[in-house]
């Protein structure tokens, strides 16, 4: 494949991303960097530098940790990035995109795992991001506008297995979410995009993948191959641009074909 023109979509902007110490997340990271952003990165809940980020000068990248299990987790590390602004000699927050998720059990039996399932996918997968998608919404409206990027799912579409009902309704429910911002907001400066995966190649995708075997997976997909990560994190850095404003509201489904609407 030839090597992607560098377009700098995202020259001045400063950019948010949770989940990023990993996966979808570090892509996202990647191609924003070569694309010109300042990114605060949510590497996780526990702080230290990840082996990855060290290409990164500390002009570019920011490793931020914090935990979007606990209650005020989204308020601290909102709190948090907003404090690195200065540190990084900017002044706000023009992109949000919410990438942090678990894909969490939630068997229908012990009743115990089914309780705790609900309430692991619904405050990592729905209630923080949604605090956040808060904190973004007021401070666009402070600085006049912003942008904000929900990574949902293709089980908001069509729900998931009967082990990870909770998973498919949180992200349904995020999907809503973006849209009634979408909705809301976009006439005081917030635009609000979903992105809906599928299968992608990730490293917890991975362990999967070595268990079944990838032919065993590939065979049921139409282009006969896993999604990788870098395709996501294209569309994410592209609606982040805000170069396709009118497309607010809508949800880019990334499945090679194997879910379509």
């Amino acid at each position: 494949m030839a090597k992607l023109k560098i377009n700098m979509l995202l020259k001045n902007k400063t950019i948010l991303v949770t989940g990023a110490g990993r996966g979808i997340g570090f892509a996202i990271v990647e191609v924003a960097v070569r694309e010109g952003a300042t990114v605060i990165a949510h590497v996780g809940r526990e702080p230290g530098h990840r082996p990855g980020f060290a290409k990164f000068n500390t002009d570019q990248v920011q490793q931020l940790a914090g935990d979007l299990s606990l209650d005020n987790g989204a308020d601290k590390l909102w709190a948090d990035a907003l404090s690195l602004l200065s540190a990084m000699k900017q002044s706000r927050i023009d992109v949000l995109i919410n990438n942090a998720g678990v894909f969490a059990a939630s068997p229908t039996e012990p009743r115990d795992q089914w309780d705790a399932g609900w309430v692991n996918n619904l405050t990592i997968n729905l209630t923080s991001p949604a605090n956040l998608c808060r904190h973004a919404i007021a401070h666009y409206e402070s600085t006049g506008e912003g942008i904000i990027v929900n990574m949902t799912s293709r089980s908001a579409h069509r729900g998931d297995d009967a082990e990870h009902l909770a998973y498919g309704a949180a992200k349904a429910g995020l999907l809503a979410l973006t849209k009634g911002i979408a909705r809301s907001f976009a006439a005081r400066g917030t635009l609000a995009y979903a992105v809906a995966p599928a299968w992608v190649r990730t490293e917890m995708a991975e362990e999967h993948i070595s268990t079944v075997g990838e032919e065993t997976i590939t065979a049921n997909l139409p282009m006969r191959e896993i999604t990788p990560a870098s395709d996501v994190a294209e569309t994410v850095v592209f609606l982040a641009s805000g170069r396709a404003r009118h497309a607010n509201g809508c949800t880019i489904d990334i499945t090679g074909a194997d879910y379509v609407r």
